[in-house]
């Protein structure tokens, strides 16, 4: 996925700028960090676990109902909609380990 829209960057002429929700994903993987940081073991597994599941659900609300809409380049939104699959897959598969990880 990174690959692909690294070439599309390149093939668009075109360099990612900062934007509020750029600043707020950042803002919120230091919060995340300071956290994890905080606790070990089986703690530090079910807050890294819940971290990815509450960050791919947000990623997927985010390219589905932000990104994908706003997109006016055809080859963007191609990617945009080429990724969701993707993200979904990974989501499915946090949230098998997460109730792995509460024992349901």
């Amino acid at each position: 996925m990174i690959d692909q829209a690294v070439e599309l960057e390149k093939k668009l002429g075109v360099t990612p700028k900062d934007n509020a929700l750029s600043q707020q994903l950042l803002k919120a993987a230091e919060k995340t960090k300071k956290i994890r940081k905080s606790k070990s073991g089986a703690a530090f597994n079910k807050a890294y676990i819940d971290n990815e599941v509450a960050y791919l659900t947000a990623v997927i609300k985010t390219v589905e109902g932000t990104l994908i809409p706003q997109a006016t380049n055809k080859d963007l939104k191609d990617l945009l909609q080429h990724v969701v699959p993707t993200l979904k897959a990974h989501l499915e598969h946090a949230e098998m380990v997460q109730k792995k990880f509460l024992g349901k």
